[in-house]
């Protein structure tokens, strides 16, 4: 059975369970994604199914892509990825996979989205840092301050907290659980926050590890 499925995050809404309880959830409409091409142990080294996701208009396409996708004969396609299979051999080339058919209600998965953007952000917004005092004449505010070392090593460590680029970065949660599937729909709904923008692209998972 193959491990995830591509899908787009629709927003946040709320559901209630039988017992009265108000749960917070993501809406995401979760495929149906395409078998594109498998990769098999015996020649690429692994098994995967390569899938397809959100319809491209095929003038769009350049001529290479457009004879990729013809073999499965499904349209072309603007999402592609490879995900892990265990039994590649039920699958076939122009293959369905819908999310009734990967995940039921209860299970735990891992949810992985492009964060939002934030753009240049300072030491205090991007990693929580104090700053200065605002009175008694203090000139330092929201510096980062000394960020060097003395005569050994005379260099700024790897991985020092600076100034950059906030967000728009690959996320991944992991442990969360799926309160309910409309194959119907095409939807999942996600128990909590998930990474990313209303319609952007995820890839939900069966997670690695148990709580």
């Amino acid at each position: 059975m193959i491990q995830g499925i591509l899908g787009k995050k629709l927003g946040m809404t709320q559901v209630f369970a039988v017992d009265g309880r108000r749960i917070p959830v993501t809406v995401v409409e979760a495929g149906p994604c395409t078998v594109l091409q498998k990769k098999t142990e015996s020649i690429d080294g692994y098994n995967a199914l390569q899938v397809g996701f959100s319809a491209k208009k095929t003038h769009r396409v350049n001529k290479p892509m457009m004879g990729h996708f013809k073999k499965a004969d499904q349209g072309a396609f603007s999402c592609l990825r490879e995900l892990a299979a265990e039994d590649i051999d039920s699958y076939q080339v122009g293959d369905q996979i819908t999310c009734d058919a990967v995940f039921k209600a209860g299970d735990i998965v891992d949810v992985t989205g492009t964060s939002k953007g934030k753009g240049f952000q300072g030491v205090i917004k991007r990693w929580g840092f104090s700053g200065g005092r605002a009175t008694h004449g203090s000139h330092f505010h929201r510096a980062p301050g000394s960020i060097g070392m003395s005569a050994w090593p005379s260099r700024v460590h790897k991985a020092k907290k600076m100034p950059g680029q906030m967000g728009n970065a690959r996320v991944t949660l992991q442990n969360l659980e799926i309160v309910e599937v409309r194959p119907e729909q095409n939807l999942i709904l996600v128990k909590g926050a998930i990474p990313g923008a209303n319609q952007g692209l995820v890839l939900i998972r069966k997670c690695i590890k148990s709580k």
